[in-house]
C-alpha cells in the first residue's frame, strides 16, 4: 500500500579525512571544509543542495541533521551558519565508525519527533554541477521511497573509472521515476572490467548517496547487524545537548561496530525492496587529484591553474598555488600542490599513491599528515609563520566579539604585539585594552585572556619562548566553546 508524501530530512555525512587531496585536505581540516569547486565550502554547497523547490510541491524540506567528527565540530557550525543553513542538529560521533552508525544515528535521531521522515543521505564532498537535476532525482527516489523502498543514486558513467564502485541495474520499474531494480552492488573493479560495465549500459557509479525512510532503514539493519542499532540507541539514550552539538555518549557507542552503509545493509537487500535512481548531473566526489582536473575548466592547453601561476609548454597539468609563485616549464600531465608548508609534485596517473604517503607521515609522526600551518579555531584562527629553537612566531586573528580561554601555561611565555583592532587582554588579576602597535607580555604561568570586544577582526603577532612549545601545554580554566 503506498504511503503518505514523507518530509525530507536531509542527512550531510560529514566525516573522513580526504587523503587523496593531501596536502591542502589535512586530517583536522579535511576536503568537505575546503572550497575546492566552487565560492563555498563542499560541506556549504551540499547543504544548500537540497532546498525547497517547485521539484518538491507537496513535501516539507526539514532542516538538514549533520553527522560530524568532534575535531571538526567548531568549523562545521561556522561554516553552517556562514551559509545561512540551520541545522536539527550536528551528531558529533564519539568515534569513526564508518558509514552505517552515522547514518543509524541520524535515523534514530529523526524519529524523535514520533515521525518517519524520508532521509536524504549526502556525502559532504561531492560536486553536483546541475544542482535541479539532482533534486529531479532525490524527488524520485522519494516517491519510491514512500512505498518503503530503498533507494541508491546511481551516476550514468562518463568512463571506465576504476576508482568507483558499480550498481548493476535491473529492470525498469513502472512510473515515472525513471528507477531500476537493483541486481547487485559491485566493488571496485579493475580496468578490463570497468569497461565492460560502462558498454554495457547496465553499470552505474555508486554515488553513495541514498534515500529511505528512517524506519526502513532501521528494521533492515536490526535484521544484520543488531548490536549496531542497539548500541546507536543506547548512546543516543544519555546523550548531551550543547547548543547545536548533539554529543551521543562515548562509552555506549564504543559497544558499535564499525561498517559502511554498502557492506551492512545496500549489498543484502531483498530483491523487492533496492531501487536505483540514475542521475545525470556532472557528479563527482572529487576522491583525488585527478578528479579535480577533470571537473575544473582549462585552458588552451588542458591545464588548471589555481592561484599565483605561470604556466609555459606545459599541457594537462593542475597546478595550485596556496602561498607562492609556482612556475611550471615544459611539463605535462602532472600535479604541483602548493601550501605553506608542503607541496606534492606527482604524474596524474599516481594520484592513487598519495593516500599511501599520507599514511606514511602519520606512521613518521608528521604534524602535515593532520594539519595545516593555518589552524582554525572557533575564536578565529592562528597560522604558524616561523619557529625554532625555543621559539615560536603566530599570526592570531581573533573574530568580533569572540574570546579565548582563561588559560595558562607551564613552558612558555608569551609577547603580544596587536596589528589591527582592539584587544582586551587579562593578565593575572589586570584587565586592560591594547590597540594598533601596542603590545604586552605574558609571563610563564600566569592566568591570562584574550578577548575582541570590537566590531572588526583582531589581528595581532604573538612570540612564544620556553622550553616546550607545544599545543597541549595549555591549562584552560574557562573556556566559552566547552573545551578541557
Amino acid at each position: 500500500m503506498r504511503r503518505n508524501h514523507g518530509a525530507l530530512q536531509p542527512v550531510i555525512l560529514c566525516g573522513g579525512s580526504g587523503a587523496r587531496l593531501w596536502p591542502l585536505s589535512r586530517e583536522q581540516f579535511p576536503k568537505q571544509l575546503l572550497a575546492l569547486a566552487e565560492g563555498d565550502t563542499m560541506l556549504q554547497t551540499t547543504a544548500r543542495r537540497l532546498r525547497q523547490s517547485h521539484v518538491f510541491p507537496d513535501r516539507r524540506i526539514l532542516d538538514p541533521l549533520v553527522i560530524a567528527n568532534d575535531d571538526h565540530r567548531f568549523a562545521v557550525a561556522d561554516q553552517l551558519r556562514q551559509a545561512g543553513v540551520s541545522p536539527a542538529a550536528i551528531v558529533l560521533e564519539p568515534a569513526g565508525r564508518n558509514t552505517a552508525p552515522a547514518l543509524t544515528l541520524a535515523s534514530l535521531v529523526a524519529q524523535d519527533s514520533g515521525d518517519d521522515p524520508v532521509l536524504v543521505v549526502m556525502p559532504a564532498d561531492h560536486v553536483i554541477a546541475d544542482a535541479e537535476a539532482f533534486r529531479r532525482a532525490i524527488a524520485a527516489g522519494a516517491s519510491y521511497a514512500d512505498e518503503g523502498k530503498i533507494v541508491a543514486l546511481g551516476i550514468v558513467p562518463r568512463h571506465a573509472e576504476t576508482g568507483y564502485g558499480y550498481i548493476q541495474a535491473g529492470a525498469s520499474l513502472p512510473g515515472q521515476g525513471g528507477g531500476r531494480k537493483i541486481v547487485s552492488f559491485v566493488e571496485k573493479p579493475d580496468a578490463a572490467a570497468a569497461a565492460r560495465y560502462v558498454a554495457s549500459g547496465k553499470y552505474f557509479w555508486n554515488s553513495g548517496i541514498f534515500v529511505m525512510r528512517a524506519s526502513v532503514w532501521i528494521d533492515l539493519l536490526r535484521a544484520r547487524q543488531p548490536s549496531m542499532v542497539e548500541a546507536c540507541r543506547a548512546a543516543l539514550a544519555v546523550r548531551d545537548r550543547d547548543g547545536d552539538f548533539l554529543r551521543p555518549d562515548a562509552g555506549k557507542f564504543a559497544a558499535c561496530p564499525a561498517d559502511s552503509i554498502d557492506y551492512a545493509v545496500m549489498e543484502k537487500l531483498p530483491a523487492d525492496i533496492g531501487v536505483m535512481v540514475p542521475l545525470d548531473a556532472g557528479w563527482s566526489d572529487v576522491g583525488a587529484w585527478d578528479a579535480y582536473w577533470r571537473i575544473s575548466d582549462k585552458d588552451g592547453n588542458g591545464n588548471v591553474l589555481r592561484g599565483d601561476v605561470i604556466a609555459s609548454g606545459t599541457k594537462d597539468s593542475l597546478a595550485v598555488s596556496g602561498a607562492r609563485l609556482l612556475v611550471l616549464a615544459g611539463v605535462s600531465d602532472v600535479l604541483v600542490i602548493e601550501t605553506p608548508d608542503a607541496v606534492l609534485v606527482a604524474h596524474k596517473d599516481s594520484v592513487q599513491d598519495v593516500r599511501d604517503l599520507v599514511t606514511r607521515l602519520k606512521q613518521e609522526k608528521r604534524p602535515e599528515a593532520r594539519i595545516h600551518r593555518k589552524v582554525h579555531r572557533p575564536w578565529g584562527y592562528y597560522d604558524s609563520v616561523d619557529g625554532g629553537t625555543r621559539f615560536q612566531v603566530k599570526r592570531i586573528v581573533v573574530n568580533p566579539g569572540a574570546a579565548l580561554s582563561m588559560q595558562m601555561h607551564h613552558h612558555r611565555a608569551e609577547h603580544w604585539i596587536v596589528v589591527r583592532g582592539t584587544a582586551r587582554v587579562t593578565r593575572g588579576d589586570e584587565t586592560f585594552l591594547l590597540t594598533e602597535n601596542e603590545s604586552t607580555y605574558i609571563p610563564l604561568g600566569v592566568r591570562h585572556r584574550l578577548e575582541n570586544p570590537g566590531k572588526l577582526p583582531l589581528e595581532m603577532i604573538e612570540v612564544q619562548s620556553g622550553a616546550y612549545l607545544g599545543e597541549d601545554d595549555i591549562v584552560r580554566f574557562e573556556d566559552a566553546f566547552g573545551r578541557a
